[in-house]
């Protein structure tokens, strides 16, 4: 049987998408779950601060509400990213800087922040939201791509840096997964992607959901620096 110990959970991100589905798993798991947000709600029984991830007062504002509130964050979930996708020729400068500020040192600063309370708590539990395509890659994405890449060596250093503090720092990839997007797609188009796609369907955001709060969970203690796939068997080998 295994158990799970309530803790202050942040996500970023958590007002729509998968974001809102993981703040969803935590609460239904018990946890005292807080979301980000520029604009919108996190679901019932969350707490929403509003924060941009491109902003490092804006974050440390976030965590000193969130630790008012719910005490010292425990768990944090970097999800919060966009996409601004075009071919690589016709990329401008600004679509690469924003999309890299956004996914990869938006990252950076919600770690940061948090490891402040978990080095002195001696716990914590760090996951990363990234994409099959960081290691797949995907043509039209070379800033998405290089920014999810990169979370990889992120996680891994936090890892090496914070592992004997009781931290862990870890991955979760996810593939094609069900959302309003993929659903607009046409019939024809959706049936290629889904060829490609060893389980033969997309994902639903609460099976990332589930990895990830499983990452966080007590039973997950003794992984760190891993990268967890939630793809259909996409990226295999990559």
């Amino acid at each position: 049987m295994s158990t799970t110990t309530p803790r202050t959970v942040l996500i970023t991100g958590g007002n729509r998408g998968i974001g809102y589905a993981i703040a969803e798993e935590f609460v239904a798991q018990g946890h005292r779950v807080a979301v980000t947000a520029r604009s919108g709600m996190g679901p019932e029984g969350t707490l929403t601060v509003i924060a941009d991830v491109t902003d490092g007062a804006s974050i440390d504002a976030a965590f000193t509400e969130v630790e008012k509130e719910l005490g010292p964050v425990e768990v944090v979930v970097a999800n919060a990213g966009i996409t601004r996708d075009t071919l690589m020729m016709r990329m401008s400068e600004d679509d690469f800087t924003s999309v890299i500020d956004t996914n990869l040192t938006g990252a950076f600063r919600v770690v940061k922040r948090a490891s402040k309370g978990m080095l002195k708590a001696r716990f914590g539990r760090i996951v990363l939201i990234s994409s099959v395509v960081g290691l797949y890659g995907s043509a039209g994405q070379v800033n998405y791509s290089a920014s999810k890449s990169a979370l990889v060596g992120l996680a891994r250093s936090v890892s090496r840096e914070l592992g004997a503090r009781g931290i862990t720092a870890n991955v979760v990839a996810p593939g094609f997964i069900e959302t309003d997007m993929t659903a607009e797609l046409p019939e024809a188009q959706q049936a290629e992607y889904k060829k490609s796609i060893p389980a033969g369907r997309y994902g639903s955001a609460g099976e990332v959901a589930k990895a990830v709060a499983w990452l966080a969970g007590d039973d997950a203690a003794y992984i760190t620096g891993a990268v967890i796939p939630v793809d259909g068997g996409l990226g295999m080998g990559h």
